[in-house]
């Protein structure tokens, strides 16, 4: 048998080692739909926290993406400090982003995952395209946390009183706490206050 027999052969059979490309076929679970999980949650319980909990996430997201978008375009004599700051912020963001999403997918849920789908969930308004002066910037990220930040509160409140203690943990531990920490710092750049005293 010569080679370019053995290569075609080999191409064709299982295993061969070929990625079989362009797969297509229809979904196999819808947004906003529930796949049934022995987890001790009734159906209704969980479809309610995964609607929050999308809201949430779809928030989270664009909160992670204001981030990064003002630690790239930061200015000015605080660049080095707020830059850091930004991005580390922004990570604790993304891991907060991937609890959600895990969380929805423990519960039978879908995560919302696609930024297209994102923009059509989230609450958080949309920023200008270009760059904005530095206190309009911080001042974009605290409001993009006040309003998260009061929805999530709700959302616990209701999720605990319908049983769901895993997810009400969640959003308190992670979102409310990592959150409220976040505040404090970025508020703190927005004192005016003089670096001396003459």
């Amino acid at each position: 048998m010569n080679t370019a027999t053995t290569a075609s052969t080999s191409a064709h059979t299982p295993g061969g080692g070929q990625p079989l490309l362009h797969q297509k076929g229809a979904g196999i679970q819808a947004f906003g739909t529930l796949k049934q999980l022995p987890i001790g949650l009734g159906h209704d319980t969980r479809m309610y926290a995964c609607q929050r909990l999308n809201r949430v996430l779809a928030d989270t997201q664009i909160l992670y993406s204001l981030y990064k978008k003002h630690h790239w375009l930061m200015r000015g004599a605080t660049f080095y400090s707020l830059h850091l700051m930004l991005d580390k912020h922004a990570e604790a963001q993304l891991a907060i982003v991937d609890a959600l999403a895990e969380r929805i997918q423990s519960l039978g849920g879908v995560a919302v995952g696609d930024p297209r789908h994102v923009a059509e969930l989230t609450a958080v308004p949309r920023p200008p395209d270009g760059v904005e002066p530095v206190p309009v910037m911080l001042s974009r990220l605290l409001d993009a946390h006040e309003r998260i930040l009061t929805d999530v509160r709700d959302a616990a409140a209701r999720i605990s009183a319908e049983g769901d203690e895993g997810s009400t943990d969640l959003l308190v531990s992670e979102v409310i706490r990592t959150g409220e920490a976040q505040v404090w710092f970025l508020a703190e750049h927005l004192v005016d206050t003089p670096l001396v005293h003459g």
